[in-house]
């Protein structure tokens, strides 16, 4: 592993320059440029907030913040994990022409994706200042729970964009799955409202502990289970373990199957 990241660091400056290109790339010819990063989430946030008190008589406290703390995170790692099924084959005839490590490509959509996370987490903060709870001294733990999904990110992204190569059909695959999930991680609903025979569901999803842990932070201003989260990022950095090998196994068939 230590080959790997001396291999990253003497590529430093393509890594550098292929998040920058990442996050261009999203905002390519749009004339709102990066106020995406607010009005995407916004607009989701303004139909569930719609839904689910108006509609399905939802009556959770402060909703529209319950809802962010939910629905940007998930938006994170939704993205990113999309993005990733699709950059090997986007960059094919680069990966055919040009030696570069080829993990650079999935470290960089989850690195930009990251960075419109940043940007969006904004969104979260406005609406905590503006409803009168503010901010607790629980917000320095805020980066420890963004690296637990951080380092999840990439392990999940560097194995589902080298299988992607390979496996073409797992691209849409990734979005009905992505579907699914989203139903079963507390992000329009507590945890807690969950019957107790589907609660395992819960408990075998680490979304769900990424959440909780940002929902502790700005909505519930509690301390969050600083056990699950450590526990995560030790699963989490042993699934990138597992995950480096199966990519570094199946790129040296990329310039064939692309």
């Amino acid at each position: 592993m230590f080959k790997v990241f001396k291999k990253l660091y003497n590529y430093r400056e393509l890594l550098k320059t292929n998040v920058k290109k990442e996050i261009r790339g999203t905002y390519k010819n749009s004339f709102l440029g990066v106020l995406w990063s607010f009005l995407n989430p916004l607009l989701q946030i303004a139909v569930y907030a719609i839904v689910f008190p108006l509609i399905l008589k939802n009556t959770q406290e402060n909703y529209v913040i319950f809802l962010c703390c939910g629905l940007i995170p998930w938006t994170f790692f939704s993205t990113a994990i999309t993005r990733s099924a699709f950059t090997m084959v986007e960059n094919g005839n680069l990966l055919k022409k040009v030696y570069f490590p080829r993990e650079i490509l999935p470290i960089s959509v989850v690195t930009s994706e990251a960075v419109n996370f940043f940007i969006s987490t904004i969104i979260i903060l406005a609406f905590v200042l503006f409803s009168g709870l503010g901010i607790t001294k629980y917000v320095v733990i805020y980066p420890l729970v963004f690296l637990a999904q951080y380092v999840l990110l990439l392990a999940i992204s560097l194995v589902i964009s080298s299988v992607c190569v390979y496996v073409r059909d797992l691209q849409h695959f990734v979005g009905v799955f992505l579907q699914l999930l989203f139903y079963a991680t507390p992000i329009v609903y507590a945890a807690d409202t969950i019957p107790a025979d589907f609660a395992w569901v819960l408990k075998l999803n680490p979304m769900t502990y990424v959440i909780n842990g940002y929902r502790d932070i700005f909505y519930n201003q509690t301390m969050p289970d600083i056990g699950a989260i450590l526990l995560l990022i030790g699963g989490s950095i042993g699934a990138i373990v597992v995950a480096y090998l199966i990519f570094n196994k199946l790129q040296k068939g990329f310039a064939e199957q692309l």
